[in-house]
């Protein structure tokens, strides 16, 4: 069996709370990659910490939404950050995915389906008609479609995913036993997720809130 591949969700600009997490998460039971999100890449000091960040799986949750020129252009303005993955709404659009995978290069583009804090109540507040379930297929085949790297969506669509796109995937929503969702809606424990057939997890608060040294070997004990 491969090492499970655990993206930490490096959610703060605190530099020295991201280099303890770095820190912290040296485990030969695991791989690990540290995700960035818009807090982080915001930031004044992020982007010159990540283009100095070396011989690690840096995963880019830049979340791009716009029309393809823009979107193929906030591609090339991040690659010399030689980022391993970066992140697109598939909601842009089959022509901006397009456009952005065209200038990817060897980053790894990955679709973002529907976002885990939602759920079928709040897709009705803002427009949609179909549930989760059927809008999440559909931007999957659009994906494949596109001919993107990976996916990220949540725990409970991966099989769903898995019958229309054959590459990555990756879901966020991932809680250790007894935690609580939070801001998410759709969630799963790690085993469970990796059973169902997922390429790799994106783990944040259950490993970063409190002793992360003890929080990691809480999840090996859970994937076991």
């Amino acid at each position: 069996m491969k090492k499970p591949k655990i993206f930490i969700a490096c959610d703060t600009t605190n530099l020295k709370k991201v280099n303890r997490i770095i820190e912290e998460t040296k485990n030969s039971k695991l791989i690990f990659g540290y995700k960035f999100g818009l807090e982080f890449l915001n930031s004044k000091k992020g982007r010159n910490f990540i283009s100095k960040l070396k011989k690690k799986i840096v995963f880019g949750d830049y979340k791009i939404a716009d029309i393809p020129n823009t979107s193929a252009s906030a591609i090339k303005a991040v690659k010399d950050l030689k980022l391993n993955y970066i992140t697109i709404h598939i909601s842009s659009g089959l022509k901006a995915l397009e456009a952005a995978k065209k200038v990817s290069g060897k980053t790894k583009l990955i679709g973002v389906t529907i976002l885990t804090s939602l759920d079928n109540k709040a897709l009705k507040e803002i427009g949609y008609n179909k549930d989760v379930k059927k809008l999440v297929l559909k931007q999957a085949k659009l994906a494949s479609k596109a001919k993107l790297d990976a996916i990220v969506c949540s725990p409970l669509e991966i099989k769903l995913v898995k019958k229309v796109f054959k590459k990555e995937i990756i879901t966020p929503g991932i809680r250790l036993p007894g935690d609580k969702k939070g801001d998410q809606s759709r969630v799963m424990t790690p085993k469970l997720a990796f059973k169902n057939g997922a390429s790799a997890l994106v783990i944040g608060r259950s490993l970063t809130k409190g002793n992360i040294k003890n929080n990691i070997q809480k999840l090996i004990r859970e994937l076991k």
